[in-house]
C-alpha cells in the first residue's frame, strides 16, 4: 500500500478493519454456481427495441385473453355440462378460480409494470455535463444526508459514507445517525461503536487537503477574472490560466488514485467501492483532464466561465461537512425502535438552536432564547436525502437527481429516488438469486413511476423537505413533543409515507438510471429477516389508500385505473399470492378444473421476465430459480402476513428488526428451515398419490415444485445449514431462561439526607407510581405492621 501517497494516514486503510480480518484477507468464501461476473451493468438503461415494446403489449393480451378463455371453456363449460356436479366441486371450481384469478392479476402487473418501464427508457435522454454544471453555478440551496444506523459493521458504513461524502454537490452535509445504545459495556460494542462514531471525523480530516486546495485555487481564479467571468472584462483565458487548471484536476485525480491504492478490498462490495464510487470518480476527472490537455494542443481554451465551472467543480466534490448524531443521548427525542424515529428525531431538530438542560443523569433538548457554546445548532437545507448504512451512491446521483426535481413540471414532486441495484459478483448463491429479484424490482419500480403509481424505497431517496412539513403529526408524549414526519406504524414506513404525500397532492418519480447500489443479505437466515419485513405492514396501508383516492375523487383529480391497480398490487399481492401458491400445494384439485390456459396465461409473465433477467446479466434459467427460491420463502412471507394481520388487530406496533450484515453465517429460525422440506415431502406425497389416480396434471406440478423446492434447499439453504439451525432451534426451544426474581421496590426512606437522589426526585416525582407494587403501598404496610 502506498501511506505516502495519501494527505492523511485514515485513507492509508480501512479503519473499520481489524487484525483478524486482514488476516481472513478474502472475506466470505466462494460458493459453485455464484456470480462471476462483478462489472455493474451501464447507468443509463439501453434503448428497447421496437420489437421488444410489441412484444410486451403481445404478452399481456396473451395474458387477459388465456384468462378469459380458461373462465368461459373450462369454469363456466363445467357447470353448464354437469349442473349436478355437487357442492363440493363447486366449491372447489370458485376457489381454483379465484386463486387463478389473483395470480394471473400479479403475473398481468408485471407485465404492465414492465411496459412502462420500456416507454421510460426509450424516452429518457440524460442531462448533458455541461448544463449540470451551468445549472449549479451561482446555486445556493443544501441537501443533507441522513445515514440511520444501528448496530452496523463499522466498515459497512464506512463506504457509505464516503460515496455519500463525494457527491458532487454546492452545498452538501452528511449526519450519521448512530442508534446504538450510547454506554454499552460488552468491549466487542464498545470498539464498534468507537469506530463508527469516529467515522465522519476521519473523512471530514481526510477531504479538507483536497478540499482547501480546490478553494484555494478557484479563489485565485476569480481574483484573476472577477467572480462573474461571464460578464467581466477579463481577456480570455490564456495557455498559463488552462495550465493551472490542469494541474488542479490531475491533483484531484492522483489524490482518488492513491484513496483507491490504499483500500483494502476483501469482497465484491469492496470491489464496487472502488472500482465505482472512487475510480468511477477518477475516470470521470481523466476525461476532463483529456479535454483540457487537447484543447492546450490545439492552443485554445475554454470560456472563464466554463474554467469557472470546472473549477466548481472540484470544490463541490472535497467540500463537505461530516457530522454523527445520536438521538439516544437526549432524553426529550423519541426512543421508538425503528428507522422511521430515528430520521424523524434528527429532522424535527433541523432549522433550529437547542439547549441542552441536564436532568435526572440525561440531557433535555429546549429551544434556545440566547446563544451559548453548548447549544446544539442543526442547519436546515432544501433536500433531505434517506441513505441506508448499506447502500452506496454513485458520483452524481444528488446533482442529477436535484436538477431533476428543479426541473419545470416537477414542482409537486416531493421524492425521486434510483431504485437500488444489486452488487455484482455475489459470492453466495442465494445472494446471487436475491439479486436478480433485486434487478427486476429495480424494472418494475421504474415502470410504476409512467402510470404515476411510483413507492419510496426507502435504501436512497431525495426528499424536498417542505413536503415532510406538510405530512408531520405532532403529539406530546411524556411532556416533550415528537414530531413524526415519516411514519413508523409499519416496518414498511416508506410505503405508508408514500401514500400520506400522495394524500397531500404531492408525487414520486423513480429517475431512470442506476445510481444507487444496496447490499443483499449473503445467507437465509438474514434473507429471512429481510423478506419477513417486507411482507409485514401492506394490509395495513390499504385503507389508507382509500382515503387518498377518495380526497383525490373529491378535488376531481383524474385517477387511471391502472395506477389503483398497480399499487394494490404492490401492498397486497404478497399477501394473496402466499396463500394462492398454499393452496394449489396442499389441496388435491379436481384435474377437470386444470387446463393449458392456465399455462398459457402464465407463460408470457415467465418468458419476460427470462427477458429481463438476461438482460440485468442474469441467466434466462433464474426463472426456475426464482420460483424455487419463493418456494421455500413461503412461510417466510406467510409469516410476515400473519404479524400484519396481528397488527390489525391489536393495534401493536411491530418492531423493526434490521437486516444482519456480518461475515459469518446468520441462523435462521428452526420453523422456517423445516416448512421446505415440508413442502418437498408433501409434494412427493401428492405425486404418489396422483400417479395411482392418473391425475397427470396434478403430478406433473407437484414434480416440478419438489424438484425445485429441493434444489433450492440444497443452493440456498444448504443441508449441513439446515441440520445446525433446526437443532439450534430445538436447543432454544427445550431451553428455559431461568427466571430472575424481580427486585423489591422498597418503601422505606434513606435514613441520611446525604443518601437521597435530590435531582431524581425534583425532575421525576414520584416514579413508584409507575410500578407494580403489589401489596407494597404505604397504607397497606401500615396495616401489616399493626
Amino acid at each position: 500500500m502506498t501511506d505516502q501517497l495519501v494527505d492523511s494516514p485514515d485513507l492509508a486503510r480501512n479503519s473499520a478493519e481489524t487484525p483478524e480480518e486482514a488476516a481472513e484477507g478474502k472475506g466470505r468464501k466462494r460458493q459453485w454456481g455464484s456470480e462471476r461476473r462483478s462489472e455493474p451493468l451501464a447507468i443509463v438503461h439501453p434503448t428497447p427495441s421496437s420489437r421488444k415494446i410489441v412484444l410486451g403489449r403481445l404478452a399481456i393480451l396473451v395474458t387477459i385473453a388465456s384468462w378469459i378463455y380458461y373462465v368461459v371453456s373450462t369454469i363456466i363449460r363445467q357447470f353448464v355440462d354437469n349442473p349436478n356436479s355437487g357442492f363440493r366441486f363447486g366449491l372447489e371450481s370458485v376457489s381454483y378460480l379465484v386463486v387463478v384469478t389473483f395470480l394471473t392479476f400479479s403475473a398481468l402487473m408485471y407485465l404492465l409494470a414492465r411496459q412502462g418501464a420500456l416507454y421510460r427508457f426509450k424516452e429518457h435522454r440524460r442531462v448533458p455535463r455541461g448544463e449540470l454544471d451551468n445549472h449549479f453555478t451561482d446555486y445556493s440551496e443544501g441537501i443533507t444526508v441522513l445515514v440511520p444506523s444501528y448496530a452496523e459493521e463499522p466498515g459497512v458504513v464506512r463506504g457509505t459514507l464516503w460515496s455519500a461524502a463525494l457527491q458532487e454537490f454546492p452545498d452538501l452535509s452528511v449526519v450519521l445517525l448512530l442508534d446504538d445504545p450510547p454506554n454499552p459495556t460488552d468491549p466487542a460494542k464498545i470498539q464498534r461503536l468507537d469506530q463508527t462514531r469516529a467515522l465522519a471525523g476521519q473523512i471530514q480530516k481526510a477531504m479538507s487537503g483536497p478540499a482547501q486546495r480546490a478553494s484555494k485555487a478557484l479563489e485565485g481564479f476569480r481574483a484573476a477574472y472577477g467572480h462573474s467571468p461571464a460578464t467581466s472584462d477579463a481577456p480570455s483565458a490564456t495557455t498559463k490560466e488552462l495550465q493551472l487548471l490542469i494541474a488542479e484536476y490531475e491533483a484531484a485525480v492522483e489524490w482518488l488514485e492513491a484513496m483507491a491504492e490504499a483500500e483494502s478490498v476483501q469482497d465484491h462490495v469492496d470491489e464496487f467501492f472502488v472500482d465505482l464510487v472512487i475510480m468511477g470518480l477518477a475516470r470521470e476527472l481523466r476525461l476532463v483532464l483529456l479535454a483540457l490537455e487537447a484543447a492546450k494542443a490545439q492552443k485554445t481554451a475554454p470560456s472563464p466561465e466554463r474554467m469557472e465551472q470546472l473549477y466548481l467543480r472540484l470544490t463541490w466534490i472535497f467540500n463537505v461537512r461530516m457530522d454523527t448524531f445520536e438521538r439516544k443521548a437526549y432524553a426529550s427525542l423519541s426512543h421508538e425502535a425503528n428507522k422511521a424515529m430515528n430520521l424523524n428525531a434528527y429532522i424535527s431538530l433541523m432549522g433550529k438552536r437547542w439547549r441542552k438542560d441536564q436532568t435526572d443523569g440525561s440531557v433535555v433538548l429546549r429551544p434556545a432564547t440566547t446563544e451559548r457554546e453548548d447549544d446544539l445548532v442543526v442547519p436546515d437545507s432544501t433536500y433531505l436525502l434517506t441513505l441506508d448504512a448499506d447502500s452506496l451512491l454513485l458520483r452524481d446521483y444528488c446533482l442529477r437527481l436535484v436538477y431533476f426535481l428543479e426541473s419545470a413540471g416537477n414542482e409537486r414532486v416531493a421524492v425521486t429516488q434510483t431504485p437500488y441495484s444489486s452488487f455484482r459478483g455475489a459470492p453466495t448463491r442465494i445472494e446471487r438469486i436475491a439479486g436478480a429479484t433485486t434487478d427486476i424490482q429495480h424494472i418494475l419500480h421504474q415502470g410504476m413511476s409512467y402510470y404515476g403509481a411510483t413507492f419510496w424505497v426507502g435504501a436512497n431517496a431525495i426528499i424536498r423537505k417542505c413536503a415532510l412539513e406538510d405530512i408531520v403529526e405532532v403529539e406530546t408524549v411524556g411532556g416533550f413533543e415528537v414530531r413524526t414526519y415519516i411514519q413508523d406504524r409499519t416496518v414498511i414506513e416508506d410505503t405508508e409515507s408514500s401514500i400520506d404525500l400522495g394524500t397531500h397532492g404531492w408525487t414520486l418519480v423513480n429517475y431512470p438510471e442506476r445510481l444507487s447500489y444496496s447490499a443483499t443479505p449473503p445467507d437465509f437466515g438474514s434473507l429471512v429477516v429481510q423478506r419477513r419485513r417486507w411482507a409485514n405492514g401492506g394490509l395495513l396501508i390499504l385503507p389508507k389508500l382509500w382515503n387518498q383516492l377518495s380526497q383525490r375523487r373529491m378535488q376531481r383529480q383524474r385517477i387511471l385505473i391502472r395506477e389503483v391497480l398497480l399499487r394494490v398490487n404492490y401492498m397486497a399481492s404478497i399477501t394473496w399470492a402466499s396463500f394462492g401458491l398454499l393452496f394449489l400445494l396442499a389441496y388435491p384439485y379436481d384435474s377437470r378444473l386444470l387446463s393449458p390456459a392456465v399455462f398459457i396465461a402464465a407463460l408470457p409473465y415467465f418468458l419476460c421476465m427470462g427477458s429481463d433477467l438476461r438482460d440485468c446479466g442474469h441467466r434466462f434459467s433464474d426463472i426456475f430459480r426464482i420460483y424455487g427460491f419463493n418456494l421455500i420463502l413461503l412461510p417466510v412471507n406467510l409469516a410476515g402476513v400473519l404479524k400484519s394481520l396481528q397488527q390489525g388487530l391489536t393495534g401493536d406496533k411491530i418492531p423493526f428488526v434490521r437486516t444482519p450484515k456480518v461475515k459469518d453465517r446468520t441462523a435462521a429460525p428452526a420453523i422456517y428451515v423445516l416448512i421446505p422440506y415440508l413442502i418437498v415431502a408433501f409434494s412427493v406425497l401428492t405425486i404418489w398419490r396422483d400417479v395411482q389416480q392418473q391425475n397427470w396434471g396434478n403430478v406433473a406440478f407437484a414434480t416440478l415444485n419438489a424438484v425445485l423446492a429441493m434444489s433450492c434447499i440444497q443452493a440456498y439453504i444448504g443441508i449441513w445449514n439446515s441440520v445446525v439451525d433446526i437443532a439450534l432451534g430445538a436447543v432454544n426451544w427445550l431451553y428455559v431462561t431461568p427466571k430472575t426474581k424481580a427486585p423489591q421496590v422498597s418503601l422505606v426512606v434513606p435514613k441520611t439526607a446525604e443518601e437521597v437522589d435530590w435531582k431524581s426526585i425534583l425532575y421525576h416525582g414520584d416514579r413508584r407510581l409507575n410500578r407494580d407494587l403489589r401489596g407494597g403501598t404505604d397504607r397497606r404496610r401500615r396495616i401489616s405492621l399493626r
